[in-house]
């Protein structure tokens, strides 16, 4: 018995020592724990602090997690780009290049884009819808004067070159899909002269011709400038009419600061700046009479020598037989031209069928018209019917510009 006691003692005891290193040495893995939550103290405040939308006591933050390496961009295939990493196109496969940068804002903050200073791209004209009858191209009224393209002078406001290379012949002319490449019906122009100078009529007179129509406004009288403005504002091209020298004169004067041949060029020239700077807003110059200015080349090449370098066109008005603008502007390199119908009042109808011809055989041709209120009537109505003649009303600049490509 007594040894039957000791035994169970012993095995009792043994349980109790086992179940003791069971619980305080745990084996294996069991019971290792899933997480483990790190908490350090902080100072306490107020308010309970706040973490992924759970608060927590004062006194406690969880801290933060450690950083993630962000995961490597996906490879595409070969011949395939992505937006993270280019690769080289595969054998047949075309890369396409990113579109070019928008041109830069113009001095009032619009692009100042190609249509807007008289010229479209050559595929924009490829594509363009080149209809026989008036000339629809970029609205009606025209933008507004540009700041880079003014010169401050003694005299006033001169026309010249801006720093990025645009030119007023280019800026201030009526931009027109007809001026560049090859098709499309004939085209014709008109200039209206005779405002703005001694004996003209009213600026109004030239109400209700077709924008395409161009006009040339003199330098005298008061609020030329607002007549200017008015006249681009309904779509017209603007050119300034020089008075020069006749071989009447003085008995026929063409006004005050007429360029003369007896002048010394600096004084002609200054003469020159003080005339263009009655207004702004022109894309070229005309001649007011001249017969016997504009035969004598060497009084002429300095005035065509000054309109290249301010970066406008010289018009012709054909009214001078042996006119040495041609070969004068033609050597120095100015752009020019010269008209080749007379819109004469008592034989319009005649005029116009001679504009008409000229320009089926040449392609282009412009005519040049006083204003009076006959001849403005009539260029109006017969605008209305070139459409049905398959020819087209441009303004002087681009038939210009189509007369040397044809």
């Amino acid at each position: 018995m007594k040894a039957l006691a000791v035994a169970s003692g012993i095995v009792f005891w043994t349980l109790v020592l086992g179940a003791i290193i069971l619980i305080f040495f745990p084996s294996g893995d069991e019971g290792e724990p899933v997480a483990v939550l790190n908490i350090e103290t902080v100072p306490s405040a107020a308010a309970p602090v706040t973490t992924d939308g759970v608060d927590l006591p004062p006194g406690f933050a969880v801290a933060p997690a450690a950083p993630q390496r962000p995961a490597a961009p996906m490879l595409a295939p070969p011949g395939q780009g992505t937006t993270m990493m280019p690769t080289t196109p595969g054998p047949g496969t075309t890369m396409t290049p990113p579109p070019p940068p928008p041109p830069p804002p113009g001095p009032s903050g619009a692009l100042e884009t190609p249509e807007r200073q008289g010229a479209l791209p050559a595929a924009s004209v490829a594509t363009a819808n080149l209809a026989a009858g008036i000339d629809q191209t970029g609205g009606t009224a025209l933008d507004a004067v540009v700041p880079a393209l003014i010169e401050e002078s003694d005299y006033g406001p001169l026309p010249r070159v801006a720093a990025d290379g645009r030119r007023p012949a280019d800026v201030y002319a009526r931009p027109s899909h007809y001026g560049r490449g090859a098709g499309g019906p004939p085209r014709v122009a008109v200039l209206v002269s005779g405002l703005a100078v001694p004996g003209a009529p009213d600026a109004d007179i030239i109400k209700g011709l077709p924008p395409p129509v161009s006009v040339a406004y003199g330098a005298y009288g008061r609020g030329v400038q607002e007549w200017v403005d008015k006249a681009r504002a309904d779509g017209h091209e603007v050119l300034l009419a020089l008075p020069l020298e006749p071989n009447n004169y003085p008995a026929v004067d063409p006004g005050p600061h007429t360029l003369l041949t007896t002048l010394p060029t600096d004084e002609n020239l200054k003469r020159l700046q003080w005339l263009m700077s009655r207004y702004t807003g022109y894309a070229g110059v005309t001649n007011h009479m001249g017969s016997k200015f504009v035969t004598t080349q060497a009084a002429l090449r300095p005035v065509l020598k000054e309109m290249k370098r301010r970066g406008l066109i010289y018009f012709d008005d054909g009214s001078v037989e042996g006119s040495a603008v041609g070969e004068t502007a033609a050597s120095l390199g100015v752009d020019y031209s010269t008209a080749h119908v007379q819109l004469e009042p008592g034989k319009m109808a005649e005029s116009l069928a001679a504009l008409e011809a000229e320009a089926k055989a040449q392609g282009a041709a412009i005519g040049v018209a006083k204003a009076e209120p006959s001849a403005v009537k009539q260029i109006a109505k017969w605008a209305g019917s070139l459409e049905g003649k398959g020819l087209v009303l441009v303004p002087v600049s681009t038939a210009m510009r189509s007369r040397r490509q044809g």
